[in-house]
């Protein structure tokens, strides 16, 4: 199977088509203001328009109001919602659009309980996204967390995390993810991607497939 790539906060047209033409299969849009990565409607809206057939758009959330989250899918072409807060599996399938639900994994890695239930609860997401954050807190801290711990599921799994070009070949090996999650991974700057880490990191994957 082969392994996809999300390349998430893209804050800027050239990272946007840099992602594109590297091959990513997604970019994530951040519109959680405490990110360094944050896009306003306008500047999404912008982004979008980037973006090809078959490349998703995904609109990254943690614990918005669904005003907020309705005023993003009025302006933003979006197909893909990534709630990274403790939202309610109600709160999530309101929006008629599919979405991925993550998961803070720091201090729980050896939990399989705790993976499981979060699998279970969250049955009507189209994957569940593992990040090196706690539980609760925000993602794009760049932390790993133990991917050799992570319990086998019926549902796919995007691994995010600490990835970089050095490390993403071993977590594919170990893992054997859906896809993958980077963002501080393959930038000069917050918010910044850096080409050569782009490049980088998208051959590493390839070596896997």
């Amino acid at each position: 199977m082969r392994t996809r790539v999300k390349i998430c906060g893209i804050t800027r047209s050239e990272d946007a088509q840099l992602a594109v033409d590297a091959g990513a299969d997604a970019i994530g849009l951040v519109f959680y203001e405490k990110s360094p990565r944050f896009v306003s409607n306008a500047l999404a809206a912008e982004l979008s328009q980037i973006i090809p057939a078959f490349v998703s758009r995904v609109a990254l959330f943690k614990d918005a109001d669904k005003q907020v989250i309705e005023s993003v899918l009025q302006t933003v072409e979006i197909d893909l919602i990534q709630f990274h807060g403790s939202e309610t599996v109600d709160f999530c399938e309101q929006f008629n659009l599919p979405y991925i639900k993550a998961i803070g994994m720091k201090g729980t890695e050896h939990d399989n309980n705790f993976l499981l239930a979060n699998v279970e609860k969250y049955q009507s997401a189209k994957a569940i996204l593992l990040d090196g954050h706690a539980p609760g807190e925000a993602g794009g801290t760049g932390e790993s967390f133990d991917w050799a711990s992570i319990a086998t599921v019926a549902k796919p799994i995007v691994l995010a995390g600490g990835l970089t070009p050095e490390n993403v070949k071993q977590a594919i090996d170990l893992v054997q993810p859906f896809a993958v999650d980077v963002s501080s991974g393959v930038e000069s700057s917050p918010g910044i991607k850096d080409k050569d880490k782009v490049l980088a990191f998208m051959e590493q994957v390839s070596l896997r497939n």
